[in-house]
């Protein structure tokens, strides 16, 4: 597994679909919002939260047709069918290096954009605590929706209409507990919500992935 968790790491530094694209995306999302709405303070703050968390998701969509894409194209997840390595652990795998080369970037790169966005002083740990805990399951999700369109022909599409519904509970109560901080409301709630949504999709999918993908090999 963790030959596969390297080797999937490269793979998305070598094309380009790792963080680099999904940080330039995010970063172009947010500098366009301030132009989009005027030059006012108090609204760029009120619309922070939910403009970061949707900037994020959003970023997570762009590289999520390439996960099974390329070992599709060339054989290699046919191989990874029949190793020994359940394929449940090799969905972990690829969830994990694609989180890790766009979803741990945007925790890192968020709060630094939040001062694009004027975004309350008092908010700036729950959105790094937030994105950190939300953004697993937006891999997790993402990995279950491309093993449903692997093998079709410009998939990136329907890919992301089946994602997006799934990414709506993670978007809502992250943006929630932003909000609360910033507005120095108790996060709690939202959190172990959001918290919650993370375990049951990292428990679940990857063994409703490795079906789907079963089946798309037969």
């Amino acid at each position: 597994m963790r030959a596969l968790l390297l080797r999937d790491l490269r793979l998305a530094m070598r094309a380009g679909g790792g963080f680099g694209l999904a940080m330039a995306f995010f970063l172009i999302v947010v500098v366009l919002v301030p132009f989009a709405v005027g030059p006012r303070a108090d609204l760029h703050s009120a619309i922070a939260p939910g403009v970061l968390w949707l900037g994020a998701l959003l970023a997570c969509l762009l590289s999520l047709d390439r996960m099974f894409a390329l070992d599709w194209e060339d054989g290699t997840l046919d191989l990874l069918a029949t190793a020994p390595l359940p394929l449940e652990m090799v969905i972990i795998a690829k969830a994990l290096a694609h989180w890790l080369t766009t979803g741990l970037p945007l925790v890192l790169l968020a709060p630094m954009l939040g001062i694009l966005l004027n975004l309350a002083p008092e908010a700036y740990g729950a959105l790094t605590l937030s994105l950190a805990v939300g953004t697993p399951a937006l891999s997790v999700i993402g990995a279950f929706g491309a093993a449903l369109t692997v093998g079709v022909k410009r998939g990136g599409l329907l890919l992301s209409l089946l994602v997006l519904p799934l990414y709506v509970p993670s978007l809502i109560f992250g943006a929630d507990m932003v909000r609360r901080a910033s507005e120095g409301g108790a996060v709690t709630t939202p959190l172990l919500l959001l918290a919650g949504i993370t375990c049951g999709a990292i428990a679940l999918l990857p063994f409703a992935s490795a079906a789907v993908l079963r089946v798309n090999l037969r």
